[in-house]
């Protein structure tokens, strides 16, 4: 994203708001998945991302964050609806539509096991795995240090890797016993 365009976006010029949050589009989907349970929360999230993004662009203070910034904005606002929603109960999992993405079956597998991690773990695992922010990136973004960042991901990936070594073994187990 060039800087002429954030500059002329923080000046008011709609379409270059338009334009940033569009490229954006993407990576606010995705972590927006990661968090929130289904599609319409995750559409409620990316809609007040995209409002408060109008209203406070002009705020942004180093154009080479705003990937950042609008990350920080989305993942709040996701934050919000599961503080709303905490009192429900689902009583199905909704099926994910690919709308906005077009994922392998591999990263559809893998986010579904994303999905198994806790808030804090699965939150960084998408930051650095699918959005590929780096360490000191997620850092500034979820407001934790770096070695914080460094042992979630860490911890994260202990999870994942038992997790999957727990459903090999259970395909192997169903396939002696089929």
């Amino acid at each position: 994203m060039d800087k002429e365009t954030i500059k002329k976006a923080k000046q008011g010029d709609a379409d270059k708001i338009g334009q940033i949050i569009l490229e954006n589009m993407q990576t606010l989907y995705r972590v927006a998945f990661g968090i929130l349970k289904n599609d319409d929360e995750i559409y409620d999230a990316i809609s007040a991302t995209t409002v408060k993004v109008f209203e406070n662009i002009h705020t942004l203070k180093k154009e080479e964050y705003v990937k950042t910034w609008i990350t920080r904005i989305l993942i709040n606002e996701c934050y919000k609806i599961c503080n709303k929603n905490k009192k429900i109960i689902y009583l199905e999992n909704v099926q994910q539509k690919n709308l906005v993405h077009n994922d392998t079956h591999e990263e559809l597998e893998f986010k579904n096991l994303i999905r198994n991690l806790n808030d804090e773990l699965k939150e960084i695992v998408i930051l650095y795995y699918f959005e590929d922010f780096s360490i000191k990136e997620i850092s500034k973004i979820i407001k934790i240090p770096e070695g914080t960042v460094k042992t979630r991901l860490s911890r994260a990936r202990k999870k994942l890797e038992d997790t999957i070594l727990n459903e090999n073994k259970k395909k192997g187990d169903e396939k002696a016993n089929g």
